[in-house]
Formats: C-alpha cells, structure tokens, sequence
C-alpha cells in the first residue's frame, strides 16, 4: 500500500509534507503534488503535515477521487522530484477549501 495525494491539493501545492518525507518520493506537478508509489514507503508522516488533508493511506481514499490512485502513479513518473519545502500557491488560500478541483489539474 501507498499514500495517495488527492484533489484538495490541486490549486494550492502547500509542501509541508516533503520536509518530513524519509524516502523523497513526492513530485512536484504546476500547481499540485503527488506521491510516486514506487517510492513510498507507508511511513504515514505526511499526512498530518498536509493543512488540507489531502494526503490518504490508498485504503482510505474517500468514494469519488479513486482516479487519483493512478493519477498519482502516472504524474509521478513525469514530474520531478521535490525535497524541500516551498512557498504554495499565490492562490491557495482561496482555494483551500474548493470542491472538483480535477479540471484545474495542469499536467
């Protein structure tokens, strides 16, 4: 089992959790992250870390963002790898707490 980044974190990309990642296995999309599953080692210490909680064990993937399972494992062979903390997005704050976010999703 792997840990899955979900669609809270599109528009926002806070970066919290890559300080705390033992393995660097997060990579870093335009405007979201997502955890390559080959990488990860089930470690969990993101998850608290994440301010919109956007991070879930791939058992717990809420009904609805199953796609993000593959997604995840599918961007995170393209994009490149991040291991420190950046700012997140100009725009997070107003978009922290939005709903189908998916379309924004810039690959």
């Amino acid at each position: 089992m792997t840990h899955v980044v979900l669609e809270s974190c599109i528009r926002c990309r806070y970066t919290d959790c890559v300080d705390v990642c033992p393995v660097d296995c997060f990579r870093e999309g335009p405007n979201m992250l997502v955890i390559d599953p080959d990488e990860c080692i089930d470690c969990a210490v993101c998850i608290p870390e994440c301010p919109v909680e956007a991070i879930k064990a791939e058992d717990d993937v809420p009904a609805g963002q199953e796609q993000f399972i593959a997604l995840n494992a599918e961007l995170s062979q393209v994009w490149p790898s991040i291991t420190r903390t950046k700012d997140s997005l100009p725009e997070a704050e107003s978009w922290k707490d939005a709903t189908d976010k998916l379309q924004y999703l810039e690959r």
